[in-house]
C-alpha cells in the first residue's frame, strides 16, 4: 500500500440507542465512522470473527461529552419565532430555507452535515442530484454572516457536506 492514501475509519461500540447517539455526536468529526451495537458485529465488519473478545471501555459520561462539544459563538443565534439570525445587537432576516439550515449547523458545530442528512432535515426528502439547491442557500446564509461580521463560518467538506466553524 505504499504510495496510497487510505482514509482513517472509526469504528464505535454502543449497545443501546442512547449510546449510539452519543457516540455519534463525539465521532461527527471524524472522516468516516462505523457503529455497531457490538464487539460481534466490528468483528464481522472487519472478518476476524475468531480472534480472542476485547472488553471496550466505558462511553464517558454526558456531561463530559458536552463539556468537549464545541459550542457556537456566544453572541451567535438564530430566534426561530421571528426566523433571524443575531450577532450581537444586529439582527438580519432569514427565508424558511436559510433558517432551517442554519438551525441544524448551529445545534451542533463543528459536526459535519452530510448533503442527504442536510436535505431530509431541511427538504424532507432525500438529496437527490448535484445539490445546487443547497449550495444556494448555504451561499445566502454565508453572506449574511459575512453582513453581520459574525465570527463564524460554514465550511464546505467537499464531496460529504457542511459544518459551522467558529472562528
Amino acid at each position: 500500500m505504499h504510495g496510497v492514501s487510505v482514509a482513517p475509519l472509526v469504528i464505535g461500540i454502543a449497545s443501546s440507542p442512547a449510546e449510539r447517539r452519543q457516540l455519534a455526536r463525539l465521532l461527527g468529526g471524524s472522516d468516516a465512522f462505523l457503529i455497531v451495537s457490538n464487539v460481534e458485529q466490528a468483528r464481522e465488519f472487519l472478518g476476524v470473527g475468531d480472534l480472542p473478545p476485547v472488553v471496550p471501555p466505558p462511553l464517558p459520561p454526558a456531561r463530559a461529552e458536552v463539556a468537549q462539544r464545541p459550542q457556537p459563538p456566544p453572541d451567535l443565534s438564530v430566534d426561530s419565532d421571528r426566523r433571524v439570525l443575531r450577532w450581537r445587537d444586529q439582527e438580519i432576516d432569514l427565508t424558511r430555507l436559510e433558517h432551517d439550515v442554519l438551525l441544524c449547523l448551529v445545534d451542533a458545530p463543528g459536526q459535519v452535515w452530510t448533503y442527504e442528512r442536510l436535505h431530509l432535515e431541511v427538504w424532507g426528502n432525500r438529496h437527490l442530484g448535484r445539490g445546487s439547491d443547497m449550495h444556494s442557500v448555504v451561499r445566502r446564509v454565508r453572506r449574511k454572516l459575512a453582513r453581520l461580521n459574525a465570527a463564524a463560518t460554514i465550511h464546505a467538506v467537499r464531496g460529504v457536506g457542511f459544518r459551522l466553524a467558529p472562528i
